[in-house]
């Protein structure tokens, strides 16, 4: 898959592509629906497939000040896409001029005359432009007008009735229930970063720790999960069942927040390697103990309880996150 930073320089072998349009942070079962959709049509008329996307978030850029709420960063965002068949990604920047686009601009510009788009698919409820004036009925109407086609995706929902939203996702993640927001997303939500030098207490404990910094992502609720740990090593991943605390670390007095996993049957040195960490079930909440020995004994607790969940998985052992069922 081709990344493009820029809608202005596209090759014109590249145009008359389908392209889809969103932000598609968490690239639940919704977003896929909606890609996958794009491909289907990119292939049956043997053109590009495209996906555009924005950067920073609108969300972000309007709000800086809020709470971290993005479920996917870049890198991951881009490894999901590439999954679902697409040939070329265009990463939007989503800054104050951009933001003052109206939608008719947008699309007369950006969509037609700089990326000669054949056909756009969209969710049904998409809105763009300035001040979110633009919806699936100009984009229709704006069809004609160009001559490109426009396909809305509908609703989606999981079996149980529950919409696939990242807004839904964000709340169960929030109360410790990854394994129902991995219901809706359609694979294990991940946190990934590069490993970085800690206070080592873990290894003091007999339980060393990778240590992830905790920017920008979501803040699921606090506490100890069964995660599986992945080590990058080129295109490939490789996987191990681990614990991990993420939080705040009371027994030290520590208020800052951070990602500490300990790759169960690991032995190795992680320091600077990036580390994706996929959250399987929430095992208990952040406590206080009275001492290192009491903390030792239940580290060690947490990590025959994570055995025991991970165990429980479907075709366990396996090779990276378990995608769920519908």
């Amino acid at each position: 898959m081709h990344i493009f930073r820029t809608w202005s320089e596209v090759p014109a072998p590249l145009k008359g592509g389908v392209i889809a349009l969103g932000n598609f942070d968490g690239l639940h079962k919704g977003h896929q629906a909606v890609i996958g959709e794009m491909v289907r049509i990119a292939r049956g008329n043997d053109v590009a497939a495209a996906v555009m996307t924005f950067a920073p978030h609108p969300r972000q850029f309007f709000r800086p000040d809020q709470e971290p709420f993005l479920l996917s960063p870049f890198r991951l965002k881009a490894r999901l896409i590439e999954a679902l068949g697409v040939d070329y990604l265009y990463v939007q920047t989503f800054d104050k001029e951009f933001s003052q686009r109206s939608a008719e601009n947008f699309v007369a510009e950006v969509l037609v005359g700089g990326l000669g788009v054949s056909h756009i698919v969209v969710g049904f409820d998409y809105v763009f432009g300035h001040q979110r004036k633009g919806n699936v009925a100009l984009l229709k109407e704006l069809a004609g007008r160009y001559g490109f086609g426009v396909t809305a995706v509908g609703e989606t929902t999981a079996p149980d009735g529950v919409r696939y939203s990242s807004t839904n996702i964000r709340n169960l993640l929030k109360e410790g229930r990854p394994f129902d927001a991995a219901r809706l997303l359609g694979r294990y939500w991940e946190i990934e970063g590069r490993v970085e030098q800690g206070d080592k207490r873990g290894r003091q404990l007999g339980f060393p720790t990778a240590n992830l910094p905790y920017k920008d992502y979501l803040h699921p609720r606090q506490g100890v999960y069964a995660v599986r740990a992945g080590i990058d090593r080129g295109a490939a991943t490789l996987w191990f069942d681990g614990v991990a605390n993420f939080g705040s670390r009371p027994t030290f007095d520590k208020t800052d927040v951070l990602l500490e996993v300990n790759l169960l049957g690991f032995e190795g040195d992680l320091y600077g390697r990036h580390l994706r960490v996929a959250l399987i079930d929430y095992l208990r909440p952040v406590q206080k103990f009275d001492g290192l020995a009491a903390l030792a004994a239940q580290i060690a607790k947490d990590a025959e309880n994570a055995r025991v969940a991970l165990g429980r998985l479907p075709g366990a052992p396996v090779p990276a996150p378990y995608v769920p069922a519908a």
